[in-house]
């Protein structure tokens, strides 16, 4: 049975995840913005938690991380590399590692980049990827460490993923991540389409996170760079992925 999956916003535009086991009880949360609606979603369930996976350190996906620990003693999961900037860890994990939340196997991915250190959880059996501010719903992460080509290269090891993965990212940007991505890749009808679903679910008060690979594959320029659509509309004919990439994220810091 796939785990069960919870969505749960936290502070003003954070997103922490729930994922349940119904055969063992068992129960992670990835990231901690905030303690209290994490304790909330637990409680309206009767839900013991068993693990948390951090994604990377900064501040809006760990300082709940002491007040939910207090109340939910659990295993902690996080980043070897990111190890001394991340609350006490209980396992230290890298890329190619695994461990399993109730029946299902979760594979480490390094997606270096909006910091270096970061990684993403990927659930293959339930078709779920936890990519915080790697991969976000039509954007990724600033880099604010990295560098272009490890964001680059990140985004390639995730767009690899089967395209009906469910990417759980970590904030509510979706709305001005469609604007910028129609600045850059204006005749794209896959978004064209999703630029109005997400304005639908917003004036219902309803998240845009998550999203299904493919429909990223479709719209998100941060996985189109090899498009030449793309870089006709940058004036980058010819260019490479790579050149390509840079140039959009350098115009998504401006906008």
């Amino acid at each position: 049975m796939p785990l069960e999956l919870v969505t749960v916003p936290c502070l003003e535009d954070n997103y922490a995840f729930l994922v349940h086991d119904a055969d063992s009880g068992e129960t992670a949360v990835i990231d901690v913005p905030e303690a209290g609606p994490i304790k909330d979603a637990l409680a309206a369930r009767g839900w013991t938690l068993s693990h948390v996976l951090l994604t990377h350190h900064h501040w809006d996906h760990v300082d709940g991380l002491p007040d939910l620990l207090a109340d939910h003693p659990a295993k902690v999961i996080g980043a070897a590399a990111d190890a001394h900037r991340l609350p006490p860890l209980d396992l230290a994990v890298a890329e190619g590692d695994s461990f399993t939340v109730g029946s299902d196997p979760i594979e480490v991915l390094d997606v270096s980049g909006h910091t270096v250190g970061h990684i993403a959880f990927h659930a293959p059996a339930s078709k779920l990827v936890f990519t915080a501010d790697s991969l976000m719903a039509l954007g990724c992460g600033r880099l604010f460490e990295g560098t272009p080509a490890q964001m680059l290269e990140s985004m390639t090891k995730l767009a690899a993923l089967p395209g009906d993965t469910t990417v759980c990212s970590g904030h509510e940007y979706t709305t001005t991540n469609a604007k910028f991505a129609a600045t850059v890749d204006p005749e794209n009808a896959a978004l064209i389409s999703r630029t109005q679903d997400i304005a639908d679910k917003r004036a219902a008060g309803m998240p845009t996170v998550p999203s299904k690979l493919q429909l990223e594959l479709d719209t998100n320029p941060f996985l189109r760079a090899s498009d030449p659509a793309i870089a006709r509309t940058l004036d980058m004919t010819g260019a490479t992925p790579l050149d390509v990439f840079t140039e959009v994220r350098a115009r998504r810091d401006r906008f």
